[in-house]
């Protein structure tokens, strides 16, 4: 296979995952594109666990702000599938600096649609860095992979993954 033939195939193979991807968001997309993130997370039944956290961290008027930011939204089923008692830990009051550092980890300060993705280091909400890459056509984020793009919110955009990411302590 010559390297013509096989970056052809692997454009045709992520071409086809995000046409997958961005059909799978419209089951979260909001009616109304001038919901804010929070107001888009808040009115799709997937992400009750990420809006709980976001309001025990006291992130909900950060990210209602003007923004632009991109979200890397846990699914419930990502929070769930955290170590037995991990989220009720981080939900602790006394544990909320922890929580603010995971969660400002999925938010990146800018808007950044599926089509503008590419490869490499990005700086979080946090201060840290995110790997973006390309693999087997699909988008991951550090070790979680980007199941549906281009969620619209009036300040910014929601792209939904399958794992809760932690940064390194």
């Amino acid at each position: 296979m010559t390297l013509k033939t096989t970056l052809k195939a692997l454009i045709i193979t992520l071409a086809g995952t995000l046409a997958l991807s961005s059909a799978t968001a419209g089951s979260y997309k909001s009616k109304k594109e001038t919901k804010d993130i929070v107001g888009v997370a808040a009115s799709a039944e997937n992400f009750s666990t990420l809006v709980a956290a976001v309001k025990a961290a006291d992130l909900v008027g950060v990210l209602q702000g003007d923004g632009p930011y991109t979200v890397f939204a846990p699914t419930d089923a990502a929070f769930a599938a955290l170590p037995e008692g991990t989220l009720e830990t981080l939900l602790k009051p006394e544990n909320k600096d922890q929580l603010i550092a995971i969660l400002t980890y999925h938010v990146v300060p800018a808007k950044v649609l599926a089509k503008d993705v590419s490869a490499g280091m990005v700086d979080t909400a946090n201060g840290t860095k995110l790997n973006i890459a390309l693999s087997n056509g699909s988008v991951m984020v550090q070790d979680a992979t980007v199941v549906a793009t281009d969620i619209m919110a009036s300040n910014g955009v929601i792209h939904v993954i399958d794992k809760v990411i932690i940064p390194e302590a």
